[in-house]
């Protein structure tokens, strides 16, 4: 069923169009990306469709009643209740209907005959709406996603205004889950989550029932999430089946036969005037050469394709090679003032490593890389670099800028021998043209000075590379862009992450920090969930035996269990992925027969179009039921 339509919808400001005869549908199954460059307007557009904003032109159609939540990257949450008091108020008519069943069960015994009855038959039809409003289990569900989003029991009685501006935020979504609108509408919902909680609302998110469209520049979280995605660029909206994968995947496809079509099309144009030229003066051939004019005139010509909007295009380039051992680190305890946050940490790095460093939030994981690179001394232990180690460092508190220099000047003050229009070349390169150059860096935004600081590293040249949070602040492009010059690196990598796509895609090994130390896996982000997974299956089961094992045995004499554990976890997992091709086909048939429906007008062939869509929905609630029993099972596997 269709939820919201938006018609030919335009929005400018001043004399600039942002966006113009934009129309699209959501369903009541859709779960939808809009992705975009910064500035393209994806924030605007979900103003507008959530009614916060109003468009030039075009308008937004939606269904009688329809519920709709929206959580904007700026939420002002505020309340002078406490967390627990904040929830509550999501389920006043069910309370209220609570408080009505009580005091009818007390009339009860004080009724007799037709009054009896009466009130009976009141109750009973007060008990179905009641359940039917989820107030059986309204109190669990608000304590599930409160622990969700890691607001334990003992945070429950403080006082919303006592709360930082990300807690607020997560507060604000999680009362919008809890209330389950129709449509629910998220500008940047990831923001402020750690790595744990995004895997929570990823998994709430996918049994969600109701419709979401959602803006987000993590595009692991999209993958998890998302069936549909919109792209908006130049303009223009255009719509994609799939996730963000698949939406790249898609889009690639797209411009290729695009760009074949523009070919085709420019040589068949060529051809043509070749002809004109070489026989409108003949006599003989001149009515022909008039004909394959008009032909030209007639012609709708194609604009060349364009990839994408202007993007960062650089690479970092090492001076020399290392040694093949270029970091250790034994035996050390990381923390401030004799607090430790992590003990012990052990690993070596060598070279052409790619190193992914994960864990909790507050375990020190930014603390070991400023202990690595000699900011903080280790409070115990200690790092040792290898043989011709030239290490480049990123830091995501952006301190490395200094706020009253140009933008030309910060870079050209520490590289006074390189020529000025290199200087201007290579800040082209990461998107500062023209007068951008003469902005001082105070001026620039989160994404620019980030840009201006992989502008810095890029000069260096260094051989070992150490980032934190680098993707913090760029857009989806920006980071793809930095990824790729990440991948043709020709050197080591030691980094920080909660882009767990940005992790997948480089790191060849994950370095877990917990406050009992460190561990290292062998493989990408992926890979390291999945070893997570089996560890916490083989703990359950000798838990349940009651037979303590040490990980070494767990590791070297239990094999056969593992295996047994993997080819369960990869079963489960294939019969998940086809339970989720066929729901997705199933939302694709929907959509189209839900378009048929709406320009169709003979009466007695939207019978039979319903009758289809009916059919289908029936599928769909078998399919998600299945789908649900096999994400329980893996659920359980950890």
């Amino acid at each position: 069923m269709i939820l919201l339509q938006g018609n030919k919808l335009e929005r400018n400001f001043g004399g600039d169009v942002l966006f113009e005869n934009i129309s699209f549908s959501i369903s009541d199954t859709s779960k939808i990306a809009l992705v975009g460059k910064n500035g393209a307007g994806k924030s605007t557009l979900l103003k507008i469709i959530a009614g916060v904003e109003s468009p030039n032109r075009g308008e937004i159609s939606k269904i009688k009643n329809l519920s709709m939540s929206y959580l904007a990257q700026d939420s002002n949450f505020s309340s002078d209740k406490t967390i627990y008091e904040e929830m509550l108020t999501s389920f006043s008519q069910v309370i209220g209907m609570e408080k009505e069943l009580r005091r009818m069960e007390l009339q009860m015994s004080d009724l007799l005959g037709s009054e009896l009855e009466a009130l009976m038959s009141r109750y009973d039809s007060l008990t179905e709406e009641f359940r039917a409003k989820n107030g059986f289990s309204y109190d669990s569900e608000i304590k599930s996603v409160l622990n969700g989003f890691k607001f334990p029991e003992d945070m429950w009685e403080m006082k919303i205004t006592s709360l930082s501006g990300g807690q607020k935020t997560r507060l604000a979504l999680a009362k919008m889950l809890v209330e389950y609108p129709d449509l629910l509408i998220l500008d940047e919902p990831t923001n402020h989550l750690d790595i744990d909680t995004l895997s929570w609302l990823e998994n709430y998110l996918k049994n969600y029932r109701g419709a979401l469209l959602i803006v987000s520049h993590d595009r692991y979280f999209l993958d998890k999430v998302v069936n549909e995605t919109f792209e908006l660029s130049r303009g223009e909206l255009t719509r994609y089946a799939g996730n963000y994968s698949k939406y790249v995947e898609l889009r690639a496809e797209k411009l290729a036969r695009e760009l074949k079509e523009f070919e085709k099309q420019q040589k068949e144009i060529a051809n043509l005037e070749d002809f004109v030229n070489r026989n409108i003066a003949r006599a003989s051939t001149t009515k022909r050469a008039q004909s394959r004019r008009k032909q030209l005139e007639k012609m709708s010509v194609l604009d060349k394709p364009v990839s994408q909007d202007k993007a960062v295009n650089f690479a970092f380039i090492p001076e020399k090679e290392s040694g093949n051992v270029v970091l250790k680190v034994e035996d050390a305890a990381i923390g401030y003032d004799g607090d430790i946050m992590s003990e012990p940490v052990n690993f070596e790095e060598r070279k052409y490593d790619s190193i992914a460093i994960v864990g909790e939030n507050g375990v020190g994981k930014t603390t070991l890389i400023r202990s690595i690179i000699g900011q903080v001394p280790f409070v115990k232990g200690q790092a040792s670099l290898g043989a011709n180690v030239m290490l480049g460092y990123y830091d995501q508190e952006q301190k490395d800028l200094t706020k009253s220099n140009t933008v030309l000047e910060e870079l050209w003050n520490e590289n006074r021998l390189v020529p000025e229009a290199d200087i201007r070349t290579r800040l082209g390169s990461f998107l500062f043209t023209g007068n951008d150059v003469e902005k001082t860096v105070g001026m620039l935004s989160g994404g620019e000075k980030a840009r201006l600081l992989l502008a810095k590293l890029s000069m260096k040249n260094d051989n070992f590379l150490v980032l934190d949070e680098p993707t913090n602040h760029l857009d989806i492009d920006s980071r793809e862009v930095l990824e790729s010059a990440l991948v043709d690196f020709d050197g080591t990598l030691l980094f920080v992450s909660h882009d767990r796509y940005f992790i997948n895609k480089l790191a060849s090994k994950v370095l877990e920090l917990t406050a009992e130390g460190s561990k290292l896996y062998l493989g990408d982000y992926d890979y390291y969930l999945e070893k997570k997974a089996e560890e916490a299956a083989l703990k359950e089961i000798y838990d349940q035996e009651n037979a303590p094992v040490k990980s070494q045995l767990l590791e070297e004499d239990d094999y056969k269990l593992q295996k047994e554990a993997q080819r369960y976890r990869r079963k489960l997992e294939r019969d998940i992925a086809s339970c989720e091709e066929k729901m997705a086909a199933n939302d694709s048939e929907s959509e189209a027969i839900n378009q048929s429906m709406l320009v169709e007008k003979d009466h007695l062939i939207l019978i039979d179009l319903q009758a289809s869509l009916d059919k289908l929905a029936l599928e769909q609630e078998d399919l998600l039921e299945a789908w649900t029993d096999l994400m329980e099972k893996l659920d359980e596997l950890g």
